[in-house]
């Protein structure tokens, strides 16, 4: 009878051990709900937290196309990360560091950093070509950049910045008020290739602007932005005029 209770004991341990491997309501892995920390998928990242602003493919958004492959190419990862992380104060591009009181950790803005690179990066976009320096390397000339808006920029945008009937103002202080200087720096330099807005090099023909050249408009555009302007979404008074701004 020991013997026969002793197999009948085995055989019943056996059985709980197999029926708790697979006990009715355990949790898969894909049960278990994901702390938002956690995610780390870029492409979700991104359209959780850029392509509002930036296009759903890094182009056709308000703010610069940050997928292109010029500005890529322009841009560094540390600065690129700078500005996720700290956003630019006084502009629409909000801080996403939960240092700054973003959602983000430091290891979703390198995922997001790392996948917009994958994506949308072609290292041979400049075709051993040298492209001006993503930030101005000197003061500009508001003078002389009046000058250069003429030579390169008149054609579409009138003689006075306002518009013509192939573009709207780029003076608009509304515009001016909600970019910086680092903004309209790249937007001169990769232009918007989404809007069919050509880059440095093809504004005219054969003859692409030198950084100082670019430096120099920049200038002269900012020249005419209102010294303070009033946001219209929190009626904060903000002064962009010295850095700040989209990517």
């Amino acid at each position: 009878m020991r013997i026969r209770f002793g197999l009948l004991g085995a055989a019943f341990a056996g059985a709980l051990a197999l029926a708790a491997c697979n006990l009715p309501g355990k949790p898969t892995a894909a049960d278990i709900v994901q702390r938002p920390s956690d995610l780390l998928d870029p492409v979700v990242l991104y359209q959780q937290n850029c392509a509002g602003c930036h296009g759903a493919d890094g182009k056709l958004g308000p703010a610069p196309p940050i997928g292109d492959p010029v500005y890529l190419a322009i841009v560094d990862d540390d600065s690129l990360r700078d500005t996720i992380s700290k956003g630019r104060p006084g502009t629409a591009m909000s801080a996403f560091a939960q240092s700054e009181g973003g959602m983000l950790t430091s290891r979703q803005i390198d995922a997001v950093v790392q996948g917009i690179r994958q994506r949308w990066g072609k290292p041979d976009v400049l075709q051993s070509g040298t492209a001006p320096p993503y930030a101005a390397q000197s003061a500009g000339n508001p003078q002389q950049g009046a000058a250069v808006f003429k030579t390169f920029c008149a054609s579409c945008h009138g003689a006075d910045g306002k518009g013509t009937a192939k573009v709207g103002s780029i003076v608009d202080p509304n515009y001016l008020s909600l970019i910086s200087n680092q903004g309209l720096r790249t937007i001169v330099i990769i232009g918007r290739p989404d809007f069919n807005a050509p880059d440095w090099r093809n504004n005219v023909a054969g003859r692409p602007m030198t950084d100082q050249e670019i430096t120099d408009v920049v200038a002269w555009l900012a020249a005419q932005r209102p010294t303070a302007a009033v946001t219209a979404s929190t009626g904060r008074i903000v002064n962009p005029s010295s850095s700040g701004g989209q990517p």
